[in-house]
């Protein structure tokens, strides 16, 4: 038995994945600000060198005076976090960079007048205040200016991917299978005069299945998933006749609301039915089964293999690549797809968090 199994491989996005800059306001990078921020003090406390209160209280006073700069330019740019969302990029970063200098400039003078209050001599690498000040604010322009480069540079790749991703999307979406299509049309003129409601149930479900590939719709509910992967069964079962079985394995309380990408079930049935079921004189049965957990949803199509000399020959994977890219970019990295093809079998598992997609694209 050969097993395979990946991470989704692609780029995510949160809540503000068209906006140049973070979102300021979240734990998740007030937190990281709050790191660099201490790194960059350890940093400064080495470049002084020896200090005559000792490194740790140099590092101490250092920290305090940077915390001070990092969370104050924090709070402001959340404060202005709507004004800087409807700017454009360039100058976004403009105004992130005014924003840090005036509040590193606040701080410095705020600083200074609380050492002379108490006493105290700055304990930063200067002798007066003027250098104080000059440096600080270099120090602080520098670093800004470096930092507001990264994130724009992240931003373009992002864009970048994401730009592939939904010309990915937009192939799997045109790409129907031809002879599925023929062999589609030839089931329907067959049955026109035999069994005419067959047909014409063919034709809606036929109907459905192409506006769903023709949609600019990114995401579907889970319950649209179920219906295109359906409507697809029931044509192929006109074709296939009892050669095909389904069984579906559904659990009762799935949400049927739940927003995913697009596209993703019905690819994984269509590739069971003409690797597993065509090859196969007698046919065989399909499992498709969805069940929930506190944390996870899981799907899970389960297709049998012909004897290796009736085997189809095997694809290049274009479907189930396209797939776990698009779960990867809808779900940040934490969606998970399995294949395992066993000497009679062949599995795919995908397991999607319990999480709404808006919440984690920001963008459907």
């Amino acid at each position: 038995m050969t097993e395979e199994k990946q991470s989704a491989q692609g780029t995510g996005n949160g809540a503000d994945a068209g906006a140049f800059l973070p979102n300021f306001c979240s734990s998740h990078t007030l937190f990281l600000v709050v790191l660099i921020a201490q790194l960059l003090a350890f940093i400064l406390a080495l470049a002084r060198g020896p200090a005559p209160e000792g490194f740790w209280v140099a590092l101490a006073f250092t920290s305090l005076f940077v915390q001070w700069v990092a969370l104050g330019t924090v709070l402001v740019l959340c404060l202005a976090r709507r004004s800087l969302l409807s700017l454009p990029p360039l100058q976004a970063a403009g105004a992130a960079w005014l924003i840090v200098l005036v509040v590193t400039v606040i701080f410095s003078l705020l600083a200074l007048w609380t050492g002379s209050y108490l006493g105290l001599k700055p304990h930063m690498p200067v002798t007066d205040h003027l250098g104080f000040l000059g440096r600080t604010v270099s120090i602080s322009a520098i670093v800004s200016a470096v930092a507001l480069r990264y994130l724009y540079v992240q931003h373009q790749w992002k864009q970048n991917v994401e730009a592939e991703a939904r010309s990915r999307i937009q192939a799997l979406q045109a790409r129907i299978r031809p002879h599925f299509l023929f062999n589609s049309m030839n089931t329907i003129a067959s049955l026109t005069r035999s069994r005419p409601d067959a047909a014409e149930m063919a034709v809606e479900d036929l109907a459905d299945l192409f506006r769903a590939t023709l949609t600019d719709k990114d995401t579907l509910t889970l319950g649209e998933e179920l219906e295109l992967a359906r409507r697809y069964v029931r044509i192929e079962a006109l074709r296939l006749g009892e050669r095909l079985n389904v069984h579906w394995q559904l659990d009762e309380a799935l949400p049927m609301d739940y927003p995913m990408p697009g596209l993703v079930l019905q690819p994984l049935v269509e590739n069971a039915i003409y690797h597993g079921i065509e090859p196969l004189t007698e046919g065989g049965e399909i499992t498709i089964g969805l069940s929930l957990s506190d944390k996870n949803l899981k799907i899970e199509v389960v297709n049998p293999l012909a004897p290796p000399r009736n085997r189809r020959k095997p694809g290049n994977r274009i479907a189930q690549d396209n797939i776990r890219q698009r779960l990867d970019l809808a779900f940040r990295g934490q969606a998970l797809m399995e294949v395992i093809e066993e000497t009679d079998r062949y599995r795919v598992i995908l397991v999607l968090p319990r999480r709404n997609v808006d919440e984690s694209t920001g963008r459907r």
